[in-house]
């Protein structure tokens, strides 16, 4: 089980997180968002150890934009919240990993992720909310069960030390990484690092 830690941008606690070794470091590049990144110094990415990729969040910024910051930041992988179309997402993927996010509920049509197939690497499955995520809320992972495509996905939305272990109930094929943010978090973008250390346990014991 890969693990991602998300909404990040003060340079001691990226690097408190960064020594715990995630698998992907989401930063998000959305100005809405109480995580919004700002004017990070690209220095600070630089220094991650090559094996995390640093993934870059995008809420429906034009590809210009995000091929800007990409390349600002040496972005190796991006996260899309929005509504971007499957052209758009193929776009990005001769550049770097694309993983499409989606909202989910009890109405939602897993039909409209056929046209993402070999459009994107990764679905991130998210609780759906007007504000693009980072709720803190979770959604029925029964639903999960309605997903029968074979493109890996991401499961993100309130997953905290109180349902991790729920994780391991989980027994879809496709299931490919956790997204860890807002439950782990003591201040908006400053993640526990106590919290965190007892998550990256639970989750190798999965």
């Amino acid at each position: 089980m890969r693990i991602k830690v998300c909404g990040l941008k003060y340079p001691e606690n990226i690097n408190s997180v960064a020594a715990l070794s995630p698998d992907f470091m989401g930063f998000i590049c959305y100005s809405r968002s109480p995580r919004f990144i700002g004017e990070l110094d690209e220095d600070i990415l630089a220094l991650l150890p090559d094996h995390i990729l640093k993934t870059g969040v995008f809420v429906n910024a034009s590809i210009e934009r995000v091929n800007k910051t990409i390349n600002k930041y040496d972005f190796e992988a991006v996260q899309l919240h929005g509504v971007e179309s499957p052209e758009y997402c193929a776009m990005l993927r001769s550049k770097v990993i694309v993983i499409k996010a989606f909202g989910v509920d009890e109405q939602f049509d897993f039909g409209r992720l056929e046209a993402y197939i070999n459009k994107v690497d990764f679905f991130l499955f998210d609780t759906k909310t007007p504000a693009h995520g980072g709720s803190g809320l979770s959604f029925d992972w029964a639903i999960l069960n309605q997903y029968t495509g074979d493109t890996p996905f991401f499961l993100s939305g309130g997953i905290g030390l109180n349902n991790l272990h729920e994780v391991g109930n989980i027994t879809h094929p496709m299931l490919y990484a956790v997204d860890l943010n807002s439950k782990f978090e003591s201040a908006p973008a400053i993640k526990d690092i106590d919290k965190l250390k007892k998550a990256f346990n639970t989750i190798k014991n999965i």
